[in-house]
Formats: C-alpha cells, sequence, structure tokens
C-alpha cells in the first residue's frame, strides 16, 4: 500500500475529489492548511497599508491505495489539479506498512 499526501489549490479541490471518487477512492482525509513553495506569497493592499503574505491556503488531501494503482491516481491528481501556473501544488508518496480498521479489526489493503 502507498499513501499519497497532495497539497493542491482550494479551488481545485472539488473537482479532484469527484475525479478520485469516481476512479475508485473510497475514502480520503482532507485538511485545510496554510504555506508557501516557489509562490512565495504575493502583496496585497488593505485600507492604504501594503502587506506582504507569505503564507498562502492549501488544501492537503492524504489517500491511501493499493501499490498498483499509485501511477493511475498521480496521473489523476496531476491531470485535474494542473493549472500550469506556480503554487499548483505537490504530492508526496509514502510506503504504508500496515492499516487496521478499528470497527472489526481487518488489516492490510482490506482496511482500507
Amino acid at each position: 500500500m502507498k499513501k499519497l499526501e497532495c497539497v493542491i489549490r482550494p479551488a481545485k479541490f472539488e473537482e479532484l475529489k469527484e475525479a478520485l471518487g469516481k476512479s475508485g477512492v473510497k475514502g480520503m482525509t482532507v485538511t485545510n492548511v496554510i504555506g508557501c513553495g516557489l509562490q512565495q506569497g504575493k502583496t496585497e493592499v488593505y485600507r492604504g497599508n501594503t502587506y506582504i503574505v507569505n503564507l498562502l491556503p492549501k488544501v492537503k488531501i492524504e489517500i491511501v491505495i493499493p501499490n498498483d494503482s499509485v501511477d493511475k491516481i498521480i496521473d489523476i491528481i496531476v491531470e485535474t489539479a494542473r493549472t500550469g501556473e506556480i503554487g499548483d501544488g505537490k504530492i508526496f508518496v509514502y510506503d504504508m506498512i500496515n492499516a487496521v480498521r478499528i470497527r472489526t479489526g481487518e488489516s492490510g489493503e482490506s482496511a482500507v
């Protein structure tokens, strides 16, 4: 199993959630986060004062999938979340040793 951790633009979340659902992803954990990368924030003017906003809002999606689905799911995420602009996000891939469903005690891929 693999754990994918994706950090994307908030505006792309609903579209990605639908695409992942259609591809068979059954569950995900979603967190609103703030951060910076190459985008390096932006300058805004509010009531005549200039502010530099270094941390921008993003959405972090965590999913656990079987090894044989990794390339397919990464392709879906990239195709759906890409705008071509700096700040589109990142995908991190981790090896998942085990998962346990608390309700039934199932473990491994059947718990996902």
